[in-house]
């Protein structure tokens, strides 16, 4: 069994798409609209099969928990580059391009060399070697 895909809820769909295109290499499907209840929704696929749905719709609450702790329920997902030389080079491009970095690249105790970055809508991504 594989996972198939992970979806997000956001307000600003296009930024959110552009983020994951640019940085991540995501491949953006077209856009799907239910005009019945002002749903859109972009499939994006990534190397290896998985793929993320980012999900725009009127009357989404905002999310309460602090983008900055730690909380019950999904908390991240992982990109993995190739290498440590590629964690560094990508958490350094989105630095400088302004993203907040809350976790520097670091060796983990279970052999993992990571980042980990909020995206614009402050969910946590781990980027790993």
């Amino acid at each position: 069994m594989k996972l198939e895909h992970i979806a997000i809820w956001t307000k600003d769909l296009e930024r959110l798409k552009s983020f994951y295109e640019t940085y991540f290499q995501g491949v953006a499907g077209e856009r799907y609209h239910n005009s019945k209840n002002q749903f859109y929704s972009y499939f994006l696929r990534f190397e290896g099969g998985a793929r993320l749905e980012l999900m725009q719709m009127a009357g989404i609450p905002e999310n309460r928990n602090d983008t900055f702790k730690q909380f019950l329920g999904l908390i991240h997902f992982a990109f993995a580059t190739g290498s440590p030389e590629n964690v560094n080079s990508l958490t350094n491009k989105l630095r400088s391009d302004g993203y907040t970095i809350v976790g520097e690249p670091r060796w983990t105790g279970d052999g993992y060399y990571e980042s980990v970055v909020l995206d614009p809508d402050g969910n946590r991504i781990e980027i790993v070697g």
